[in-house]
C-alpha cells in the first residue's frame, strides 16, 4: 500500500493518508508525495472512542473532498468503509490480503464482513483470496483481483553456481506459517547433508517453542533464529534456497521477494501459492504439514544444483514479467479510473492524462 501511494501518477491523483497510528517504520516513505496525513487513533472497536474515530474519519473525508477511499487490512476496512459511506464518498474500495486469520477474533471478522457491504469493490491479491471473499458473502461482481507487486531492482541476483548450503525462510513466527514443519524437515535433511544450515528469519509468538523444537532435534547449530531483520535483500542474496512451509497464504510477499532474488523455492501447495509457482518450472510445491515431502524436495535440489539454478532463473523472469510494481500500479490505476468514471466522478480526458 505504501508503494502504491508513492507511485500513483500525481497528474491524475492527489493522495491523502488516513492512518490508525502514526510513527511506524514506513511513515516517512508513505509521506513521499502525499498531500496530507491524518491520524484516527483506534484501540479496539468495543470502546466508545471507535465511533468517535469513525465520525472523525467521515468529517476528514468531507474536508479533503475525497472522491475515492481505499482501505487496507481489517482495522482500516472496519473503520474506513462505513465512515466513507457516511461521508458520501463516491467510490469505496476495500481490501483482502489473507485467507485464514487465526490472530483475529470472530467479532472482528464479522465486523469486517459487515464493513464490506459499504464497499463498491473489494480487491483481493489472489484468486484464493477472492474465493474467500465470496465465501464470506461478497458478491463476485464486486470483487477484483490485483496481485501483489515487488520492486525487482532491490533484489540482487548473484551467480548461484555454488553448492546449496544455506536454506532460508522469512515469515512471522506464527502457527499458520508452518515453521515446525520446516524444523522437522531440517532434521531429516541433516542426516544426508550435514553441511546444510537453516535460517528462520522473523519474530513472533512461536519463537520460544520453535527454538525448543530445534534444540530437541539436535539442531542447535544447524537452525538459526536471527529475529526480525531489515536486511532481507542481503540475506536472500546470501542464501542458496528458500522454503515457505505455510499452512495458509493468500499471495505471500516473502515468496515474491525470494523469486526476485533468483532463489530456487520449495513451498506449500496452499492458497494463492500455486498462482505464483508452477511446480517443476519456477519452483517446487509440496503438501503442507508434510516434513518428509519438504525434506525430499530440499534434498533433491541439493543433489541437483543445476536444476535448482534453473528454477531460480525462471522464478526471477516470471516476477519481472508479471509481478513487478509496474504491473500492480497499472492494475490499481485502471481500477480507480474505471470506478471513478463509472460513477461520473472523473472526466474521460482525466483518464487520458493518466494513460499518457
Amino acid at each position: 500500500m505504501v508503494e502504491l501511494m508513492r507511485r500513483l501518477d500525481r497528474r491524475a491523483f492527489e493522495v491523502h493518508i488516513g492512518c490508525v497510528h502514526r510513527g511506524g517504520p514506513l511513515e516517512a516513505q508513505a509521506l513521499d508525495g502525499a498531500a496530507s496525513i491524518a491520524e484516527f487513533p483506534l484501540n479496539g472497536f468495543a470502546r466508545p472512542s471507535a465511533v468517535q474515530q469513525m465520525l472523525a474519519f467521515a468529517r476528514w473525508c468531507r474536508k479533503i473532498d475525497a472522491h475515492l477511499v481505499h482501505t487496507c487490512e481489517l482495522y482500516a476496512n472496519v473503520l474506513g468503509l462505513p465512515a466513507a459511506a457516511l461521508a458520501g464518498v463516491g467510490v469505496r474500495i476495500g481490501n483482502r490480503r489473507e485467507l485464514r486469520t487465526p490472530d483475529k477474533r470472530r467479532a472482528h471478522l464479522t465486523a469486517q464482513r459487515m464493513a464490506y457491504r459499504a464497499a463498491h469493490l473489494v480487491v483481493a491479491n489472489s484468486a484464493a483470496a477472492a474465493t474467500q471473499l465470496r465465501l464470506e458473502g461478497v458478491p463476485a461482481a464486486r470483487i477484483r483481483v490485483i496481485a501483489n507487486g515487488v520492486d525487482c531492482d532491490r533484489f540482487a541476483v548473484p551467480a548461484r553456481d555454488r553448492p546449496i548450503r544455506r536454506v532460508v525462510t522469512v515469515a512471522n513466527l506464527r502457527e499458520e506459517k508452518g515453521h515446525d514443519t520446516l524444523i522437522a524437515a531440517a532434521g531429516l535433511v541433516a542426516r544426508r547433508h550435514p553441511g546444510v544450515e537453516f535460517e528462520i528469519v522473523g519474530d513472533g509468538p512461536c519463537r520460544a517453542s520453535l527454538v525448543r523444537q530445534a534444540n530437541l532435534r539436535g539442531l542447535r547449530k544447524r537452525v538459526h533464529f536471527p529475529g526480525e531483520c531489515h536486511d532481507i535483500p542481503a540475506r536472500l542474496a546470501a542464501a542458496d534456497l528458500f522454503v515457505l512451509p505455510s499452512r495458509t497464504e493468500a499471495f505471500p510477499n516473502a515468496l515474491l521477494e525470494a523469486m526476485a532474488s533468483g532463489l530456487p523455492v520449495v513451498a506449500s501447495r496452499v492458497g494463492g501459492i500455486p498462482e505464483l509457482i508452477d511446480s517443476g518450472v519456477d519452483g517446487v510445491l509440496v503438501n503442507a504439514d508434510a516434513p518428509e515431502e519438504f525434506a525430499e524436495a530440499i534434498g533433491d535440489l541439493i543433489d541437483r544444483p543445476s536444476l535448482a539454478a534453473a528454477l531460480g532463473r525462471a522464478a526471477r523472469v516470471k516476477v519481472e514479467q508479471r509481478f513487478g510494481f509496474e504491473s500492480m500500479i497499472a492494475g490499481f490505476t485502471q481500477l480507480y479510473l474505471d470506478a471513478l468514471e463509472g460513477r461520473a466522478l472523473v472526466a474521460a480526458e482525466r483518464r487520458e492524462l493518466a494513460a499518457s
